[in-house]
């Protein structure tokens, strides 16, 4: 007796379903297994408290980073995005709620554990192991914009309006680090409202402030923890999710999609296995369809 196409899928199901709960990382096993930022891990400590929303920093990182401006404007020299997008690495937002106004810088949080680079099928999006910068290779793209999906914090963006279009994110001025500077944002802020430095450097000077003044600060530092952990860092006089930083538990973005592919094709069983079963499917149709008089 052999079997069927039905029977085939069924099983197939049923590993898959057995593989994927095996895969559920449980709490304990999650908390043993959060990642660390290398020891000279590079970030930016943006403190809303100062900033007064001039977008300086928008505007030199633009030219930094030779993205065009809108030149439909009366004043396009001062060209101000109000969203990430693919002329706008980093942008400087207002909100306003019951507990006050406060400005907001958005650019990519270089994660601890990136969801972006996770998701990259090809590697175009890699994480430095001295810096930890998130950066991106175009040679390597495929445009899949998986990791615009994975991004808990929607900071990659697409070039829709090209014809060779590429991912647009902050990568932390690698290119200028490379020359001895620092990011073009930091350079500029005339508040010091970001700096730029180490991240453990960064933390220290967060929980330093909020140990000062405690009434004037939320009493943690966001990312810390956040999506695993990020090296751009805030600390602010208004809920964070106010600023429009999303709430995220300690447990990276990628964890549980890495831990369910790890385990499904650990030794290539899955494949092998569904490969067998197919293969089964397919001799069995094959003597199936032939003639009494063809069969051996």
């Amino acid at each position: 007796m052999g079997i069927t196409r039905r029977a085939a899928l069924r099983t197939l199901l049923a590993g898959s379903a057995v593989a994927a709960s095996a895969a559920i990382p449980t709490e304990s096993a999650s908390a043993a297994t959060l990642p660390t930022p290398p020891a000279d891990a590079l970030g930016l400590l943006y403190d809303a408290t100062l900033c007064i929303g001039c977008k300086t920093c928008v505007v030199a990182c633009q030219d930094a980073n030779g993205l065009p401006r809108d030149t439909s404007g009366i004043d396009y020299k001062y060209d101000a995005p109000v969203a990430l997008s693919a002329r706008a690495k980093n942008v400087i937002k207002l909100y306003k709620g019951e507990e006050g106004e406060s400005f907001m810088k958005a650019q990519c949080m270089h994660c601890v554990d990136p969801a972006c680079v996770s998701a990259c099928m090809i590697g175009a999006l890699t994480k430095n192991r001295e810096t930890g910068i998130v950066s991106y290779n175009v040679d390597y793209c495929v445009g899949c914009r998986y990791c615009e999906i994975a991004c808990p914090f929607n900071v990659p963006k697409f070039e829709w309006a090209k014809a060779t279009p590429r991912v647009v994110k902050c990568e932390l001025c690698r290119e200028r680090l490379a020359e001895g500077k620092e990011p073009a944002c930091t350079e500029v802020c005339p508040r010091h409202a970001v700096i730029f430095g180490k991240r453990a450097e960064l933390m220290q000077e967060a929980k330093r402030r909020i140990a000062a003044e405690p009434d004037k600060y939320q009493p943690r530092v966001y990312g810390e923890t956040e999506g695993g952990g990020t090296q751009c860092l805030y600390i602010s006089h208004v809920p964070f999710d106010t600023l429009g930083l999303p709430s995220l538990d300690d447990r990276p973005a990628p964890e549980l999609a890495r831990s369910i592919q790890h385990t499904v094709y650990k030794g290539f069983i899955a494949p092998v296995a569904l490969y067998g079963v197919l293969a089964a499917v397919m001799l069995r149709n094959r003597r199936g369809g032939q003639a009494p008089e063809d069969r051996p």
